[in-house]
């Protein structure tokens, strides 16, 4: 089956696949670089005077290096939502820098299929134009239609013009506000300027881990098998990158399907972890337990060394703490009878039942106590007590 390349991070890789070489706003500069031309125009020169300081201290905030190399696009149609990532290397794994909110959205979930339908696209892009004097402030073009739409969209009439620009208004394209443009529009011209000719784009139907989102595309898809499988293929990509945080070799078959190399594959949830059968637990038929007495149970050695016991016992009850739980304080009751036995334990505030069962058993281990005292005999006296307990950082 012959395979052409969506888009690759190489001059040829781009005229192969889309039969066209990106267009960036360029001119002539003071030393030749493309941010220096961007300092030249009227408002990415402002947007650089007021944004760039601030960008870069956000920057350093969150422990990235300015300006950024390597700059990917995510957004999710359903939601609302436009993610910035970023990285200085090609083995490094991208990081988020920012979300931003879409104001507006058009159509309704599903690819962009012809123009004059009001559908923002669906599928794998990259940049490929810097329009510094937009209608809507500015913006930035996407390569729509792609390899992929050029065979699936309307063969004369397949639509253009995709931008994600400023000014909250649409028709088709991914608007967001004009502070948050310019922002894209600085960080954008930043890695062109860096070498990154194509930045990628990629536009979902849906965040695939919300289940609100997923509710919604599988109640539209429900009827729908075509629009379906191409949501499900899509979602192949979301599942690499959220695994990896890298972004797969993406390429379209002459089907016009997207089809991936190197894909890394989301596993299955692991198999929930099998009950711990019910452990039996010392108890006796008390038929008296002492109210006030002249004497309490005393733990061999006193009291330190009890609290040293329940010390050493949180320490052994750490690692059954539930996966996702680092810490608990418990409180337990038990009686201790009048031959010194510790018995009948309860768990008066727990975790859950199963952890709730390891405490008893392994406080069930406790030495024999000095029983409690009451007009010189040994009487069963009740006992409730809390400690706390935490996985080692």
């Amino acid at each position: 089956m012959k395979l052409v390349y969506l888009f690759l991070f190489a001059l040829i890789a781009a005229v192969t696949a889309f039969g066209q070489m990106p267009m960036l706003a360029s001119g002539p500069n003071m030393d030749g670089s493309f941010i220096s031309f961007q300092r030249t125009l009227p408002r990415p020169g402002e947007a650089l005077k007021r944004k760039e300081d601030t960008l870069q201290r956000q920057f350093k905030t969150k422990g990235l290096e300015w300006p950024a190399k390597y700059l990917y696009i995510r957004n999710f149609k359903y939601d609302g939502q436009l993610e910035v990532w970023v990285r200085n290397d090609r083995k490094d794994e991208f990081k988020l820098f920012k979300t931003y909110k879409v104001c507006a959205l058009a159509g309704s979930l599903g690819p962009k299929r012809m123009e004059g339908d009001y559908q923002v696209p669906e599928g794998f892009y990259f940049i490929n134009e810097f329009n510094p004097r937009s209608t809507y402030h500015l913006s930035l073009g996407l390569n729509y239609p792609n390899a992929s739409d050029k065979l699936l969209s309307d063969i004369f009439r397949p639509g253009g013009d995709i931008y994600i620009h400023g000014s909250c208004v649409t028709v088709g394209c991914i608007p967001v506000n004009n502070e948050q443009i310019e922002e894209l529009y600085i960080l954008a011209a930043h890695a062109k300027n860096r070498g990154q000719d194509f930045i990628p784009v990629h536009i979902f139907p849906i965040r695939y881990n919300n289940k609100k989102s997923q509710d919604y595309l599988n109640t539209l898809t429900k009827t729908d098998a075509q629009l379906k499988q191409f949501a499900q293929n899509l979602e192949l990509v979301y599942d690499h990158f959220e695994l990896t945080r890298q972004l797969p070799l993406i390429m379209v078959n002459n089907q016009g399907d997207y089809v991936f190399d190197g894909l890394t594959k989301k596993l299955p949830p692991p198999p929930p972890k099998p009950k711990r059968a019910p452990v039996p637990h010392r108890h006796r038929d008390i038929v008296q337990v002492a109210d006030a007495v002249h004497q309490w149970p005393q733990f061999p050695g006193g009291n330190e060394h009890f609290l040293k016991y329940l010390d050493k016992m949180g320490d052994a009850l750490a690692a059954s703490l539930p996966d996702g739980k680092k810490k608990a304080y418990v409180v337990v009751e038990f009686i201790v009878d009048s031959d010194g036995t510790p018995t009948n334990f309860k768990m008066v505030q727990g975790v859950d039942e199963e952890f709730n069962d390891e405490v008893i058993t392994v406080l069930e281990q406790m030495p024999v106590w000095q029983p409690a005292v009451l007009n010189d005999k040994p009487v069963a006296k009740k006992i409730r007590q809390g400690f706390g307990i935490e996985k080692s950082k």
